[in-house]
């Protein structure tokens, strides 16, 4: 079973928030929806645009994975952790909130707008102690693994029963590409950037595909185009 998500179709976010352009692609803070309040341990995929110099102040969360990837410009993050860094354009940050963190996210930037992914993961394991790690993967055609909860081949761990792979496809190197699914476990593919279609359905950038009891896609890419695809039970 195929069920498409088109990127206009999403929530938004506060309207009253001027600094933030957000898209929700899963019920979040004033976004309901009933029929699209998670997908297995997916909690939240959130596309944020923020305005220079401004951001998300010190909050807080606990018991949740909270993965970000910078798609243009940059964060400033600090945390209660001790952590007080930056997250450049192309790396992804993980951050496993366990028993409790406080952090901010700020667009440092006096110019230009930071356009980032904010993902969330329900954990399968509670009161863990909280951990921090970012990097940047290989541009590279094809996958590259993101999240596992091994942590194998330099991914990050994650406290779920899941893995994030990254998908990188160049029209003039790879214009068909057959990925073999287990039928047992349930997908989401999101549309970074680009143009696809996937077992006959055609997505471009944003859009999104949640699926369950298929055994195969048949990916066939008119630009290049990037995608991330979750394998979750």
């Amino acid at each position: 079973m195929l069920q498409v998500r088109y990127a206009q179709a999403r929530g938004r976010g506060n309207p009253m928030i001027e600094w933030l352009d957000s898209y929700h692609t899963f019920s979040f803070a004033d976004y309901y929806d009933p029929h699209h309040m998670h997908f297995s341990h997916l909690r939240v995929i959130n596309e944020d645009y923020i305005q220079p110099n401004n951001g998300f102040g010190t909050h807080p969360h606990a018991d949740m994975e909270i993965l970000t990837y910078v798609l243009n410009g940059r964060v400033a993050h600090k945390d209660s952790m001790g952590n007080a860094t930056e997250i450049a354009a192309g790396e992804f940050q993980i951050m496993s909130a366990g028993t409790g963190i406080y952090h901010s996210e700020i667009n440092p930037s006096h110019e230009d707008v930071l356009h980032l992914y904010q993902i969330w993961i329900i954990p399968n394991q509670k009161g863990v102690t909280p951990r921090y790690a970012q990097g940047k993967f290989p541009d590279e055609e094809g996958a590259t693994l993101i999240l596992s909860p091994e942590g194998e081949d330099g991914a990050f761990k994650i406290y779920q029963d899941m893995r994030l792979w990254r998908w990188q496809l160049s029209k003039d190197q790879s214009a068909v590409k057959n990925i073999e699914l287990s039928e047992s476990r349930r997908y989401w593919l999101q549309v970074v950037k680009g143009s696809l279609s996937v077992n006959g359905i055609a997505l471009t950038t944003s859009d999104a595909l949640g699926i369950s009891n298929e055994t195969a896609l048949d990916i066939q890419v008119s630009e290049d185009t990037e995608f991330l695809l979750f394998d979750l039970v």
